[in-house]
C-alpha cells in the first residue's frame, strides 16, 4: 500500500491516465553476490485493458527461480491478483500469495503451509509493489518524497518506508543515467537496502543494493526496451 496515495496525486493532474503510463517492457539485470554473477530477465506485459503480468527469473548452474505477478491498475492503484515464486533445480521452493476481490484476507503459501493474512486496501505482493512504486513516481507531482508500502509476504503483512536520498548520476552498462536514489529503512541496523529509479525511463529500476551480514547483493540494469523502444542513456543532468 502506498500510504502517500498516488491517487491523490492523480487528482492534481487529471490529464494523466495511470494505467497507460505503465508501458510493457523487457529488461535484463546483472546480479552479483558472493563472487557469482547471474543474469535476470524481467518482463511486463499488458492486455491493453488495465491487466498486467510481470515475470522475473534467472538461473546459475543447477539453481534458478521464476516468479510471476498478475495485477490490474485502477485509478493509479495496483490491484494484485496473484504472486507465485518457484525455485528450480536444487532449491525447489514455492511461495504463493492470492488476493480475492472484496475479501478481508489474503492466502499465502510459505514453506508448504497456507496462512490467512489480514487484507487492507492497497496491500501488495513483493512483485506488484515494484510496479506500484513506478506508478506512484510517474503520477506524483513531487516524486522526491518518502513512500510507505504494505506487502503480504510469507507469514505476515509487512510495512516499510522508502526514504528519498538524492538525485544521482549512476554509471551503468548503458552509460551514465540520471536517477532518484531511495533507501529502505530496516529495524535491523545490520541490514541496508538502496534502490535507484531512472525518471527518463519511466522510473524503471536501474540498480538495487542489499547488504545483510556484511554480504552485499547488487542488481544492475544491463539493457532494456520500453514500449518496444530500446532505452538510451541521455546526457547526464538533462
Amino acid at each position: 500500500m502506498l500510504l502517500t496515495a498516488a491517487s491523490s496525486a492523480l487528482a492534481e493532474d487529471t490529464d494523466r491516465a495511470p494505467a497507460a503510463l505503465l508501458q510493457p517492457y523487457q529488461a535484463e539485470y546483472t546480479t552479483t553476490a558472493r563472487g557469482m554473477t547471474v543474469t535476470l530477465e524481467r518482463e511486463l506485459k499488458t492486455d491493453g485493458q488495465g491487466g498486467y503480468t510481470l515475470t522475473n527469473g534467472g538461473k546459475l548452474l543447477v539453481v534458478g527461480f521464476h516468479e510471476v505477478a498478475v495485477f490490474e491498475v485502477d485509478n493509479a492503484q495496483v490491484k494484485p491478483r496473484s504472486y507465485i515464486y518457484q525455485g528450480t533445480g536444487l532449491i525447489n521452493r514455492r511461495r504463493e500469495v492470492h488476493f480475492t476481490p472484496g475479501a478481508d484476507t489474503v492466502r499465502s503459501l510459505y514453506k508448504e503451509e497456507w496462512y490467512e493474512l489480514p487484507y487492507t486496501e492497497g496491500t501488495l505482493d513483493r512483485m506488484s509493489q515494484q510496479e506500484q512504486l513506478r506508478l506512484h513516481l510517474l503520477t506524483k507531482e513531487n516524486p522526491r518524497e518518502n513512500i510507505l508500502v504494505r506487502i503480504a509476504d510469507g507469514k505476515r503483512v509487512k510495512d516499510y518506508e522508502l526514504v528519498y536520498v538524492a538525485d544521482e548520476i549512476l554509471e551503468t552498462p548503458l552509460g551514465p543515467v540520471n536517477t532518484l536514489h531511495f533507501e529502505r529503512l530496516h529495524e535491523d541496523p545490520d541490514r541496508e537496502s538502496d534502490i535507484w529509479f531512472a525518471p527518463d525511463w519511466d522510473y524503471l529500476m536501474v540498480k538495487t543494493v542489499h547488504i545483510e551480514d556484511d554480504k552485499p547483493v547488487e542488481v544492475l540494469l544491463s539493457q532494456a526496451r520500453i514500449g518496444g523502444a530500446e532505452v538510451v542513456a541521455a546526457a547526464p543532468g538533462r
